[in-house]
């Protein structure tokens, strides 16, 4: 591992995330299993929560030959690390010439393992993750796209009713395998073709509400949001559209938004019920329960199951940086159109602040305020005398 030795050698502004902090054990990564995955860990958090395309663009070969080799020679939670690695990489490049030639390295790194049956299977679902978002962004033709989605398509189908009506026995592990592979192959819908999509409807429209009969609760969900993009994508398509078993698939949803199965924990069945309604909603009137992302001083909508898959999708892996990639990210405000990001200097950011203290105040006087409004429509409690 001399490459990422010397990366992280050259990494002194930010050595603060990676491993231990010292240059002793930068300069061993190539020794130790353990350094090396503290400067994966450390890598990753400094690309979720900066902008680095500098530094990255003059390191760009470095890294990616670095995220190559943990992939085919590290184990577990390194190779896990490196996928996630790859994707960041490619948020921070962006959509262009030097994510692609990222991308075509790792590729069929990313392929043969999801391939691998015989590959650690927690590997495999990050690299199954991983691999949806990095065609997203880095993949230049969309023929190579549509080769990717059937990848996944090879795995999530296996979880389909067979034709004898039996479902396939897995394990968990393998579920949520895919799971993840359903869920990257619906973030690739996003920027099918009308053509693309007119065949996937056909093919496998009829076949997904077999995933909402599960008993893995992350399928039954990934499931549904996926029918309930697909539904909007066919009547972005054709206003018209109709489904030949739409009335079964409705009696479905709803089943699962009003479920009271016992042998399902509650927090299962209160997270189900909960993104059922939605997927019901979007089924029966093609509506969107919108959400409002507020980011420094600007708001987004996420008012389609398009967006709400790609946004899902990055904040997986920025995760808490999220908020700050929308700010300073033009790669990610593109994909959200959002324009190019805003210069607020922090003066005036501070002066739209208001204080703690006032908050305090407003937050007493909204509380009295709700208190006294729901007094109103409390039973009052009347005293019952003895007979």
């Amino acid at each position: 591992m001399k490459t990422l030795a010397v990366l992280s050698r050259s990494c002194t502004r930010f050595r603060v995330w990676l491993s231990k902090g010292t240059n002793e054990c930068l300069s061993a990564l190539c020794l130790s299993a353990k350094t090396r995955q503290g400067a994966l860990d450390g890598l990753k958090t400094a690309m979720a929560t900066r902008i680095l395309y500098e530094f990255i663009s003059e390191r760009r070969m470095t890294i990616t030959d670095s995220i190559e080799r943990c992939l085919k020679k590290g184990k577990g939670e390194e190779q896990r690390a490196a996928a996630s690695l790859a994707c960041l990489l490619c948020i921070q490049l962006g959509s262009g010439i030097e994510s692609e030639e990222v991308f075509k390295t790792l590729k069929p790194v990313f392929k043969n393992i999801l391939a691998d049956g015989s590959a650690n299977i927690q590997v495999r679902q990050a690299v199954a993750t991983s691999l949806g978002l990095c065609t997203l962004v880095a993949e230049d033709d969309i023929m190579d796209v549509h080769a990717t989605m059937e990848c996944f398509e090879g795995l999530f189908t296996r979880s389909y009713v067979k034709e004898d009506g039996t479902r396939p026995a897995m394990g968990p592990q393998t579920t949520q395998l895919h799971t993840n592979a359903l869920l990257s192959w619906a973030l690739l819908l996003t920027i099918c073709t009308a053509s693309q999509l007119k065949d996937i409807l056909h093919k496998h429209l009829p076949k997904l509400p077999m995933l909402l009969e599960s008993e893995d609760v992350n399928m039954r969900i990934a499931a549904g949001e996926t029918i309930a993009l697909l539904f909007e994508l066919a009547r972005v398509m054709d206003s018209e559209f109709e489904f030949d078993e739409w009335d079964d698939l409705c009696d479905k949803l709803s089943a699962l938004a009003t479920d009271c199965n016992k042998h399902r924990a509650k927090t299962d069945k209160r997270k189900q019920r909960s993104v059922f309604r939605d997927v019901l909603k979007a089924v029966e009137e093609g509506d969107f329960q919108s959400e409002s992302i507020r980011f420094g001083t600007e708001r987004m909508t996420i008012d389609t199951w398009v967006r709400k898959r790609t946004y899902d999708a990055f904040r997986e892996f920025v995760g808490s940086g999220m908020n700050y990639h929308l700010q300073a990210n033009e790669f990610i405000r593109d994909v959200f159109e959002l324009g190019p990001p805003m210069l607020v200097d922090s003066a005036t950011l501070k002066a739209m602040k208001i204080s703690r203290f006032e908050r305090h105040l407003y937050n007493s006087a909204a509380f009295k305020a709700r208190t006294k409004a729901r007094n109103k429509f409390r039973d009052k409690r009347v005293d019952v005398g003895e007979f």
